[in-house]
């Protein structure tokens, strides 16, 4: 049976603004009284957050570096999204809330197939296989150069920013492959303007979607 919620993403690179314009969504459906619920990716649920701490800060749980390849790297992300999806999403959606997501299959593809170089068609079937065959209804891409973003960030990095400028740009690419071969779902934003100006053009068209 489909599921009767709604199910809107946000992508693009670390300092994009992608973040805020999601938390900014969150709050104003929660003003207009919209049933809604926001996660991140990795997190959202206990074991999401621990895998989170793993994979972007590359320690252990007592403080020790951690090394690990491409391929540990991807299963840990889609490991952290079976979770958020078994416990939160899923039944969510089910209640026909509307759940917003920083993150979420677009980013795989994006980081660990063009930024990482792992085969495309093998991890879109693992997302497939861990979201239940669960797309997006609309992913909104805030999109910014790598070096803007770069800069946003003040020179604090995670281990995956840490990749440097010739990864980011390989992920920002790929991302933008992926919105126009799905243009009907992906909605491309320029990065540069306000916050505001932004977040003006993702509530024009969150509330048509809505309303259609």
């Amino acid at each position: 049976m489909a599921d009767k919620g709604r199910l809107i993403s946000f992508e693009g690179i670390d300092g994009s603004g992608k973040s805020t314009q999601a938390q900014r969504l969150y709050h104003y459906l929660r003003d207009w009284e919209i049933n809604c619920a926001l996660f991140r990716e990795p997190g959202g649920t206990a074991f999401g957050e621990a895998v989170r701490e793993l994979l972007l800060r590359g320690k252990g749980k007592e403080g020790e570096a951690v090394e690990f390849g491409r391929m540990a790297e991807a299963m840990l992300f889609l490991s952290a999204r079976a979770e958020l999806m078994r416990q939160t999403i899923s039944p969510l959606l089910a209640q026909g809330c509307i759940v917003l997501l920083d993150r979420f299959t677009d980013s795989t593809l994006a980081y660990q197939g063009f930024g990482r170089g792992m085969d495309i068609e093998a991890l879109a079937a693992l997302n497939k296989l861990v979201t239940h065959n669960r797309q997006p209804d609309l992913t909104f891409l805030v999109d910014l150069s790598p070096n803007k973003a770069l800069a946003r960030l003040n020179g604090t990095h995670d281990r995956i920013e840490a990749e440097g400028l010739s990864f980011l740009e390989r992920v920002r690419d790929g991302y933008l492959e992926l919105a126009s071969k799905e243009s009907h779902r992906i909605v491309v934003l320029d990065g540069e303007p306000s916050e505001e100006t932004i977040f003006e053009l993702i509530k024009l068209r969150v509330e048509k979607f809505l309303a259609g």
